[in-house]
């Protein structure tokens, strides 16, 4: 489904947010709405955007398109999951290489990607992955500094 007209105020808006913080590359997911998103950042920073198939939105199988009541949770929680989808620990394995091959590229590093990759991703930190983030919501990702624990994640405003 592409942007609508919110959506593409959300990532330009995202997108000048962005100007000024020293990005030093840009990598996305190759979907549709993911790809706009950067393109946006990319005209603002001057970036070229490079694409990590990996970084693709989860496929949820016979559940794809339904509202996330009543199964999610249980497949966030390796519980249960959806015929023909991939579970939520294949998701968490399959965006952590994603972005360890992303981090290859110089730093400071921007990943435009979608919600349930970042969950994935926010299982891999230590945080609750479950969390539901605004949509072009540029967020700063940073370890912790003893290398255990969870990381912390600051909304760039």
């Amino acid at each position: 489904m592409p942007l609508n007209e919110r959506g593409i105020a959300q990532a330009r808006a995202a997108a000048e947010r962005l100007r000024n913080r020293g990005i030093a590359s840009l990598v996305c997911s190759p979907l549709g709405r993911a790809r706009v998103t950067a393109g946006f950042v990319s005209e603002a920073l001057g970036l070229p955007v490079q694409i990590q198939d990996d970084l693709v939105e989860c496929a949820y199988g016979e559940k794809e398109g339904q509202p996330m009541a009543g199964w999610f949770q249980d497949w966030v929680d390796g519980k249960w999951t959806p015929a023909g989808a991939e579970t939520f620990a294949q998701l968490r394995a399959r965006a952590t290489e994603a972005v360890n091959r992303a981090l290859e590229q110089p730093p400071p590093l921007l990943i435009v990607s979608h919600g349930a990759v970042f969950r994935g991703l926010r299982a891999a930190m230590g945080l609750e992955p479950n969390v539901r983030a605004a949509n072009a919501a540029p967020m700063f990702c940073e370890p912790p500094a003893s290398g255990e624990g969870p990381w912390t994640l600051t909304a760039l405003t």
